[in-house]
């Protein structure tokens, strides 16, 4: 706004009027520019900082009677000092026993005193144990059958050929299993992998292990429909999605196309079904994806502000529960460009619900709701009330009013934790099984067609469903190939699920 000085009304209404304008535009730039140096220090720090949104230790009012015993407890078996306590190094873990074992004796020359030339006899022995690498090698399984042929009817006899993953290939179920978990879990890019392989003189191109993955995942691809039939007959599921580069020829550049995750996580509340999680890719992220691959779904769907999602809640039988990490976020980010108490006591009382929830975890969904409904739903009320009032109080444009409008606008959904004992507080299962894809990102950068993508998928559904499970993804992949190669039944797929 712009105006002469030297040339001001002299009508006081007029005068008024003009301060008023120019309030309300210093106003304006005020919050535009809080919230750009907002937009600049989140940059900065995605950029630069840590990710992780760990809260202040000092903004949680509960948990200090744990902390007190932490302290008693070190006093009790430490009596000299807290000086000792700190000082004291904890001990190393025994090696695992499964591991083989090369026994070395160092043992002394003769079986006399070297002082005085007296018979020795053994007291006893010391024995130290090291953890040693034996490299990986190749090697190669030379299958031979020979032929036999009867001189009477000139018929030839021989033993019918092994089939092998892929037809005409060279690679056994163990090799292939080892391509798999090197780019799906290692994220070890295809080009990496042939350049370990050429330093033990074997020349494996990229497109050879390119096409030993789609074939390898050819024979998965049923599996995956198997543990996707399972997963979705859950009525417990957190749903997100996430963004993969795929290579776009056509226009020499990539497009973006998209997993869709979908975890079933119900141990922390004692929950009957095992933990899972499903990959789903398509080319973008039309509201359609999620309708159709829930299309059969009924149940609690934990989800984040993607509106997409709110379509499924206006299903029969489908309740959406909205995500607190989600919500909390929002304020952390404000916190930590602008340092707004307002923002920091959002983070606080949020975090008071957290301390509850850590405390519950694992048990009984009734015991859960029991507790939420002692303390999490005072806390809960009290933050709404708080926030209402907090908001007509600061700039309508401010970053900080965006958080809060966030949040109050999905209150039905955050709350619907303190209704049922099986409602977690956010989707952070879904979360944990989108990290490895953004690893997978990082490493080998982008899918090479909409095939891949759907690899992609196929791979990291059963590597994350057996790293939940506690089984080791190798081992699961080599004996389920081998398996199917020799024949296992197609009507008996869900024995292999992991």
């Amino acid at each position: 706004m712009r105006f002469d000085l030297n040339n001001l009304p002299a009508d006081p209404e007029l005068l008024r009027c003009l301060v008023r304008d120019i309030a309300t535009t210093i106003d304006h730039r005020d919050s535009e520019i809080e919230r750009l140096k907002s937009i600049i220090k989140q940059l900065q720090r995605m950029q630069f900082g840590r990710r992780s949104e760990r809260i202040d230790p000092d903004q949680l009012a509960l948990g200090l009677e744990d902390v007190d015993g932490d302290i008693a407890r070190i006093e009790e078996e430490h009596p000299t000092g807290s000086s000792e306590a700190a000082a004291t190094q904890p001990r190393r873990r025994a090696l695992p026993d499964h591991l083989p074992r090369e026994d070395v004796l160092l043992d002394v020359q003769g079986d006399v005193c070297s002082c005085c030339g007296s018979a020795l006899h053994l007291v006893g022995e010391s024995v130290s144990e090291m953890l040693d690498w034996v490299p990986a090698q190749l090697r190669v399984i030379r299958t031979t059958r020979p032929k036999y042929a009867c001189r009477s009817c000139n018929k030839v006899m021989q033993v019918a050929a092994p089939e092998r993953v892929i037809a005409g290939g060279l690679a056994t179920p163990a090799l292939l299993a080892h391509v798999l978990i090197s780019k799906y879990c290692d994220h070890t890019p295809l080009y990496r992998q042939s350049q370990i392989f050429a330093r033990h003189d074997v020349d494996l191109s990229r497109s050879t292990l390119a096409s030993w993955v789609g074939g390898a995942c050819w024979w998965l691809e049923a599996l995956h429909g198997r543990l996707c039939k399972n997963v979705f007959a859950s009525d417990h599921l957190f749903a997100d999605d996430t963004p993969v580069p795929v290579l776009d020829p056509g226009r020499g550049r990539t497009k973006t196309g998209r997993l869709w995750v979908y975890a079933r996580e119900q141990r922390p509340w004692a929950g009957p079904e095992p933990p899972a999680a499903v990959y789903l890719f398509e080319p973008d992220r039309k509201a359609v994806r999620p309708a159709t691959h829930l299309a059969n779904f009924k149940g609690i769907l934990h989800v984040d502000g993607y509106a997409g999602f709110e379509q499924l809640g206006d299903k029969d039988g489908v309740v959406l529960a909205a995500c607190w990490s989600h919500s909390r976020r929002k304020f952390y980010e404000v916190a930590e460009a602008t340092g707004s108490p307002v923002a920091t006591e959002a983070l606080r009382r949020i975090g008071e619900l957290y301390a509850i929830e850590a405390r519950v975890r694992g048990q009984s969904s009734a015991h859960r709701l029991a507790e939420r409904r002692s303390f999490s739903k005072p806390i809960v009320e009290a933050l709404h009330a708080w926030l209402e009032l907090q908001l007509p109080l600061v700039s309508g444009r401010s970053t900080l009013a965006e958080a809060t409008r966030y949040m109050l606008s999905r209150w039905h959904g955050l709350t619907r934790f303190l209704h049922d004992g099986r409602i977690e507080l956010d989707t952070n299962p879904v979360e944990r099984a989108i990290r490895p894809v953004a690893l997978g990102r990082k490493n080998h950068l982008f899918a090479g067609s909409d095939g891949g993508g759907h690899r992609w998928a196929i791979a990291c559904s059963l590597i994350t469903t057996c790293k939940l499970n506690g089984v080791e993804p190798y081992a699961y992949l080599r004996d389920v190939l081998q398996r199917m190669v020799d024949g296992h039944p197609v009507n008996r797929l869900d024995e292999l699920l992991p």
